[in-house]
């Protein structure tokens, strides 16, 4: 197999993020284009139609981040998209009005041109590249094919996460094809439960100083929380009773399977030494920890409990007590906040990570309406 080149493969003294190998990159362009003051991703989620910003490296203290749009509602990208094509605005103050918001967000710290291009792999929208300068007309000429080479290296850190995250997917297929997780882990618990944890995220981003990077990934790898119940018989999985003292161990082992799982999987991948694995990895390992030390494997308590293990704690329980099962009915979204609130009081959840979630009630009805539970 192949290995994908990284940011990281390309300079290791660069950072541990995303974010940090951008600005790495940023520096490298404003070497030979001092002009480029703003370099960008947003990612594109082809379940939701969604454009979330991602990664930026930029000369301004509050950058655009949380923010997200369906591509429908910005016509100029859709049709870059349809038409796989770059496009050079050689100054933005002149496009007529009125102005898209973020093309608004642009001018109003200083932007005047930019330099936008499509990411795509294999026919398939990854997200684009924004590259914005000061300065009217900083991409005219030939600046704009002189800047490919970083192009394709953005494009390339993108496919990072996407082969990742690929292959988590790949991973829940072959899971759900065993039969092991097909009647707990369907596809569109998997999709709620990822949507939920992408709400929870953002909600609480201003909190916990949160990047986008953060929350995409979150979102992006919360689906492979439980991966390693393929390793579980089902004669302990499926048991409709209580389990057993030694079934209950054998149960709880599948945290570390699936640790073990993931590891061979980004050996095969080439990704063990990617910057964003640590997201992963933690919701894995500590996706069953509670912030009151009695969850496992590890017994782990307060803040020893990493933040994405926590997000994707709430969301797995709440879509587990508002979904129908063979043994009890879907409880409504109201009883289950409230039985989540009354866990975060007993020490065992966030608090301010459920909260989050209540407060994005349109937000979690639109998901399960799009994901097949009836809200």
């Amino acid at each position: 197999m192949t290995k994908p080149v990284s940011f990281e493969a390309l300079d290791p003294e660069a950072g541990t993020s995303l974010t940090d190998q951008m600005r790495w990159l940023h520096d490298q362009v404003r070497q030979h284009y001092p002009l480029v003051n703003r370099v960008a991703i947003a990612l594109y989620d082809s379940r939701l139609e969604m454009l979330k910003t991602y990664v930026n490296s930029s000369d301004v203290t509050d950058p655009l981040s949380l923010y997200e749009r369906p591509l429908s509602s910005v016509p100029s990208l859709e049709e870059l998209a349809r038409d796989h094509a770059a496009r050079v605005i050689s100054d933005m103050a002149l496009l007529p009005l009125p102005h898209a918001e973020h093309t608004q967000w642009l001018l109003s710290h200083g932007y005047r041109s930019s330099y936008t291009v499509p990411l795509f792999q294999s026919g398939t929208l990854l997200g684009f590249l924004f590259f914005d300068s000061r300065q009217p007309g900083a991409f005219d000429g030939g600046v704009a094919d002189a800047l490919q080479i970083y192009v394709q290296l953005c494009r390339l850190s993108v496919l990072n996460v996407v082969n990742l995250s690929h292959a988590v997917e790949g991973m829940v297929k072959v899971a759900r094809g065993l039969a092991h997780l097909r009647d707990i882990e369907t596809g569109h618990h998997l999709d709620r439960m990822s949507s939920y944890s992408r709400v929870v995220a953002k909600g609480i981003a201003r909190q916990f100083g949160c990047s986008d990077e953060f929350i995409e990934h979150v979102y992006l790898f919360s689906p492979l929380h439980d991966i390693g119940k393929i390793g579980i018989a089902d004669s302990i999985l499926l048991k409709p009773g209580r389990l057993s003292d030694d079934e209950r161990l054998t149960m709880q082992s599948h945290v570390e399977l699936g640790c073990r799982l993931i590891d061979e999987v980004m050996e095969e991948s080439g990704l063990v030494s990617s910057p964003y694995l640590s997201v992963l990895h933690n919701l894995v390992l500590c996706h069953h920890e509670f912030l009151d030390g009695s969850g496992y494997p590890r017994g782990l308590s307060g803040d020893a409990v990493p933040l994405e293990a926590r997000i994707v704690t709430i969301a797995d329980i709440f879509d587990a007590l508002t979904s129908e099962r063979p043994y009890k009915k879907p409880w409504s979204n109201q009883d289950a906040l409230t039985e989540l609130r009354r866990m975060a009081d007993a020490g065992k959840l966030d608090r301010r990570c459920v909260e989050a979630l209540a407060a994005a009630d349109d937000e979690v009805r639109a998901i399960q309406g799009r994901f097949g539970l009836a809200a």
